[in-house]
């Protein structure tokens, strides 16, 4: 490991379905991979809508920002995929709940497919707090 940038592994999140860190920290930020909609007791995708996948994925955001030391609002960016831009209402109604002032920059990025069948996947850059 180098001693420059630090993986973060965060009890209470979903297993990594691949070879990645759920974060890394290098310098006063972290960057988190993306989030499915995953429980993180069962390791599968919840049922329901968009809306409910997304608070999932936000949720499960939040774990890895607190194994970190951070909190889901030091978020100064998040990337947010969907595969279907039809429900960018949805989710924004979903996001929104978590950052009701003062929201992160963010791109809402329409893909073909993502893992396991979700719907929606959201990353975040988090300024770690001094």
């Amino acid at each position: 490991m180098s001693h420059h940038r630090e993986p973060v592994t965060a009890p209470g999140a979903p297993a990594a379905v691949g070879p990645y860190s759920h974060a890394v920290r290098a310098g006063d930020l972290l960057f988190c991979s993306g989030q499915t909609p995953l429980d993180p007791g069962t390791g599968k995708l919840i049922e329901g809508s968009v809306g409910a996948q997304a608070v999932q994925c936000l949720e499960n955001l939040a774990t890895v920002c607190r194994a970190a030391g951070a909190q889901l609002s030091d978020a100064v960016r998040m990337g947010v995929y969907v595969t279907d831009m039809a429900t960018f209402a949805e989710v924004n109604a979903a996001y929104a709940a978590f950052f009701p002032q003062d929201a992160p920059a963010r791109s809402t990025i329409g893909v073909a497919s993502l893992p396991l069948g979700a719907a929606v996947e959201i990353d975040a850059v988090v300024a770690l707090p001094r």
